[in-house]
């Protein structure tokens, strides 16, 4: 980029107030919004309020209007719901309502609103904006104001942000709340399947979501559902004989359990409801399957809220506020909201009457429409659940003779094995062989390899690990006994689901073309690996996973040291040389400060954190959470920092430390690695099928290009085939690390919220897009 930076310090809040409030439905993560508001305001100079109970608690006034500290939201992060309330308002509809509402507003001096809501909360705040001026002379006709105030406070600007589990607000990727809503789902899944397997049961399972079925189909998506209901894709015509005949069809291949999946506004192609009663009758009068319902209701707005959601609230939150300052009269009311991993400003109104229009086009019977509106992102899923779920006839299939292998190597991450899964099962609707190779190159070199079909990979994707088993070594020192493996098993493409072993092995193979004609063939690289550390994607498969399992233990922690006060933590992280998880990871768990070999520091630096944190032990917040990554600094080890802090805060302080170990690797995979590890690897298969075709010359595959060795990876708002030959250059293969690393720009944003002066860069912000503007192909850093 050739563009000046831009830093936020030249805007100042000084002078201006700012309400935050949240309001509709509760959703996990607000909270962590309302904080970085909280923070940002403060940072700036600006004055914040919270309002409590939503849009009553501005109407009311008086207590429900409150100036807010540093400290009011000190240990909100890692708590659902939203601690200022929410509440349905009749009287904010009335114009008496936003009348009175006006003059608790003016009374205070705030202008600046941030509304944390659905579609309905941000439409009433709009509203509310246009007939502000108006309002305002009413208020100065009844003598309630003066003409002054009328002056001084002439407009209003207001920034929203989605906070909503259903995911239905056209615009953005993900709303706030969605992710945790999922992990709740996902939790109650993956414990229904142990049951279900015991005693060969069918499970209809009902999920919220009344006019969109994101959460469904991404829950069945994530589970591998047998079936699933949603409102924008009624199942067809005699859908009762289709269902119940893959439901015997499964048993029948020795499947013990079935999971339904069915949103609860589901409906027929007559607009008629599908409920999870009417399925399990279905199944039981034509099956006579033992089949139980599970309503999971309210469950799916509880909890915690999972790491991406504090972290994408916070950054939403602080986007926000840099909204608000730079807004103008003529600015319109703007959402923030996530494109792929960046943060994107959108017309308020644009998103809502595009979200009006998908339920107008269910209404009226145009399902399809009704897709395509909800954004490339859902059309995928829910291409990708009908090509997984579905298996068609062998007599159906296509015959290729193409056999592709698949493999893992380097460290096991969570969210393989539902790749794997998802590269048989469209490798095989593709119509070629699947060989899955064990042990990584080394199981490879020795002949551990073997056809895998269908029904092999049924009930992976909620496998931790890798099944097929994954070593780290490379292939440079077998490369005779790999090819003479692949010339036996004919095999014409590769499959490399792994971290920096998988890259810099399909670049040892590239390179090894000139001496072995058996590696002119396609291959394609899935990045997997806990540390982020793969060069040409943004996100590798199983880094949500370690940043959950840290999150909840450094949640734990905190705890443990509110109770003892005075206490600070210092966490060692895993990543190599890559600070993605210790950075993150303090982001979404508050945490005081997080070493990285990224941002090298000295001495200095550490004497300054320490008496940053020896101030903050005279405040209401006595304790402090400090992550480390694993590699640094040589010198600085965990155990010297350790040592450091429990020297300079003798008498204020003691410390404790924590090394978070193989904790990170393991564990069952989240909703979002699933989902990724699914996508991703369906895309690349369909990738190879492609290059397959394109380079079949007389009965032999012969791949010798560059672009037949890619790596799949996520950059900004899209997915990438890039040839690793290409990306060896922005590779730093000393350290294992992309050279460039998208996430150090959040970096300051973890400083701002733990109350560092700092720079942030915002060159990238800013920018008011329009909802038809966003890229077409924007796959996301979400789901």
């Amino acid at each position: 980029m050739d563009h000046q930076p831009k830093f936020f310090e030249n805007l100042s809040g000084a002078g201006k107030a700012i309400g935050v409030l949240t309001s509709g439905g509760d959703a996990q993560g607000m909270n962590a919004a309302v904080r970085a508001v909280v923070r940002m305001g403060i940072y700036v100079n600006a004055k914040v309020y919270f309002i409590y109970e939503g849009y009553q608690g501005m109407v009311d006034g008086g207590d429900n209007i409150v100036e807010v500290s540093w400290e009011s939201v000190s240990s909100i992060l890692q708590v659902g719901g939203t601690v200022i309330g929410s509440a349905r308002c009749k009287s904010f509809r009335t114009r008496e309502g936003r009348l009175q509402a006006a003059l608790n507003l003016v009374q205070r001096g705030i202008t600046n609103l941030c509304v944390i809501g659905g579609d309905g909360s941000l439409t009433g705040a709009n509203l509310f904006r246009e007939e502000w001026s108006g309002l305002l002379e009413e208020l100065a006709q009844k003598g309630k104001i003066d003409a002054e105030a009328v002056k001084k406070y002439a407009y209003l600007n207001i920034v929203g942000m989605v906070g909503s589990i259903d995911n239905d607000f056209c615009g953005t990727d993900m709303t706030i709340g969605t992710d945790s809503a999922l992990h709740r789902i996902i939790e109650v899944v993956d414990a229904i399947m142990t049951t279900a397997q015991s005693h060969q049961r069918t499970f209809v399972l009902e999920v919220m979501g009344r006019h969109c079925g994101y959460l469904a189909l991404v829950s069945a998506l994530a589970c591998g559902a047998d079936w699933v209901f949603i409102p924008e894709y009624p199942p067809e015509e005699g859908w009762e004989d289709t269902m119940c005949v893959k439901l015997s069809e499964n048993r029948a291949r020795k499947k013990r359990l079935n999971i339904i999946i069915v949103a609860e506004g589901a409906i027929d192609c007559h607009n008629k409801p599908i409920t999870s009663e009417k399925v399990k009758d279905l199944v039981v009068q034509r099956l006579g399957f033992d089949t139980r319902v599970t309503i999971l209701g309210h469950v799916q707005r509880g909890g915690t809220p999972s790491a991406f959601d504090r972290i994408l609230a916070s950054r939403m939150g602080v986007e926000a506020v840099l909204a608000l300052l730079e807004a103008t009269p003529d600015t319109p009311a703007c959402v923030v909201s996530l494109s792929g991993n960046q943060a994107v400003r959108l017309p308020l109104m644009e998103c809502v009457q595009m979200t009006q229009e998908v339920q107008k086009a269910m209404d009226e019977g145009r399902f399809l429409e009704a897709v395509k509106l909800r954004g490339r992102s859902f059309e995928n899923n829910l291409n990708t659940y009908k090509l997984l779920s579905h298996r068609r006839p062998d007599a159906e299939l296509p015959k290729t003779n193409f056999n592709v292998a698949v493999l893992n190597v380097g460290a096991p991450a969570a969210g393989m094995n539902a790749a794997v899964r998802a590269a048989v099962r469209v490798g095989i609707t593709e119509g070629h062989k699947i060989f899955a190779v064990i042990d990584g190159f080394e199981g490879f070199a020795r002949g551990k390899i073997k056809e895998i079909s269908w029904g092999d990979v049924g009930g992976w994707t909620g496998q931790g690990g890798s099944i097929l088993g994954t070593k780290r070594t490379l292939p440079a020192k077998y490369l005779e006994k790999i090819a003479d493996q692949m010339r036996t098993n004919n095999i014409n493409a590769l499959m490399v689901i792994g971290g920096f072993e998988a890259f810099e092995s399909c670049l040892q193979l590239y390179e090894a073309r000139a001496s072995f004609e058996e590696f002119r063939v396609p291959m394609c690289v899935l990045p997997a690996t806990i540390s982020n550390n793969v060069p040409g994607t943004d996100y590798s498969l199983g880094t949500d996973t370690a940043l959950n399992a840290i999150v909840e233990t450094c949640d734990r922690i905190k705890q443990s040291a509110s109770g003892t006060k005075r206490r600070v933590f210092i966490i060692e992280t895993m990543g190599g040389y890559c600070g993605y998880l210790a950075n993150m990871g303090a982001l979404a768990a508050g945490a005081d400060a997080a070493y990285i070999f990224e941002e090298q520091f000295d001495i200095r630096e550490l004497q300054a954190n320490v008496e940053h944190l020896t101030e903050k032990m005279k405040t209401s917040i006595q304790r402090g959470l400090v992550l480390r990554n694993e590699n640094c600094n040589e010198n600085y080890t965990t155990d010297f920092i350790y040592q450091l802090y429990s020297e300079e805060g003798k008498g204020v302080f003691d410390c404790r430390k924590n090394v978070l170990g193989h904790m990170q690797q393991g564990g069952a995979p989240s909703p979002f690695d699933r989902n990724f590890g699914t996508k991703i690897s369906a895309k690349a298969m369909q990738w190879i099928s492609k290059k397959l075709k394109e380079t079949y010359r007389k009965g032999k595959v012969f791949a010798n290009t560059d672009d037949s060795v890619c790596l799949l990876g996520m950059r900004r708002r899209n997915l990438v085939f890039q040839p690793v030959a290409e990306l060896k250059s922005e590779t730093d293969f000393v350290h294992r690390i992309p050279k460039e690393q998208w996430w150090l720009k959040l970096r300051p944003l973890m400083k701002i919220l733990a109350k560092y002066k700092t720079s942030y860069d915002v060159s990238d912000s800013g920018q008011l897009e329009h909802v038809a503007m966003l890229p077409k192909e924007a796959e996301t850093g979400a789901i």
